[in-house]
């Protein structure tokens, strides 16, 4: 079964009488453990595409289901419940708490979920060190460098086991050898634990870490390419 299928999703937007079509008509699936590149330039849709995978925005039209179930269907509690335990994020600005070690970020979306104390510290500890950061769990984010606050980042989308990651941008602030590190993770995470990976970039060299490649142009998919092994 796949994890996602979206059928002839639209998002317009109004702003007055002006109206403006983001998403237009877009159907596509995605299979567990797929590692998929979105592509396209600015104002193409892939965003407002990855909002709604998300469940932070919803469709105007069409139908989007997560492991079978309309999402249409399910209360605001039901989509946050969703949102913190089945997709994690990853976005360009790391979004991570300043004034917060490292271990207390990636603790944050447990205390959320209500894991027990006694059960995060091992979880945490676990994720971090998935990301070679068990040594800076009492680091602050200004102690990092850019390419480690993003691999907290990534801790953060994966402590709670979610079987979705989508990544906006990832490597967007990083050098190219933090950028090689930060894919490197997103490979390692989608071949031996067979999290679907759907990653935003404009990068030909961090989109050909994918074996699946979708382009979007005017809110519509233009393209779908897969790599053969």
């Amino acid at each position: 079964m796949n994890v996602i299928d979206v059928q002839n999703l639209s998002k317009i937007y109004h702003d007055g009488e002006v109206e403006f079509t983001a998403l237009s008509d877009v159907t596509v699936s995605f299979a567990r453990g797929e590692l998929t590149a979105l592509m396209g330039p600015s104002g193409s849709g892939k965003s407002t595409f990855m909002n709604i995978i998300g469940c932070l925005d919803k469709p105007t039209g069409g139908s989007y289901f997560f492991n079978g179930q309309d999402t249409s269907r399910l209360k605001r509690d039901d989509l946050a419940v969703m949102r913190n335990e089945k997709i994690g994020f990853v976005f360009q600005a790391y979004n991570l708490l300043p004034r917060t070690t490292a271990f207390e970020n990636v603790e944050l979306p447990l205390i959320y979920f209500g894991v027990p104390h006694s059960k995060r510290r091992g979880r945490v500890m676990e994720a971090l060190e998935a990301v070679g950061l068990a040594d800076r769990e009492k680091s602050m984010p200004n102690q990092l460098s850019g390419g480690q606050q993003q691999r907290v980042a990534i801790a953060r989308a994966i402590v709670n086991y979610a079987p979705v990651i989508l990544a906006d941008e990832p490597t967007g602030n990083l050098d190219t050898k933090a950028s090689e590190e930060i894919m490197g993770i997103f490979v390692r995470l989608n071949q031996e634990r067979g999290v679907t990976i759907l990653l935003v970039t404009h990068e030909p060299d961090i989109a050909a870490y994918s074996k699946r490649q979708i382009r979007f142009l005017d809110g519509k998919l233009v393209s779908d390419t897969k790599k053969n092994d």
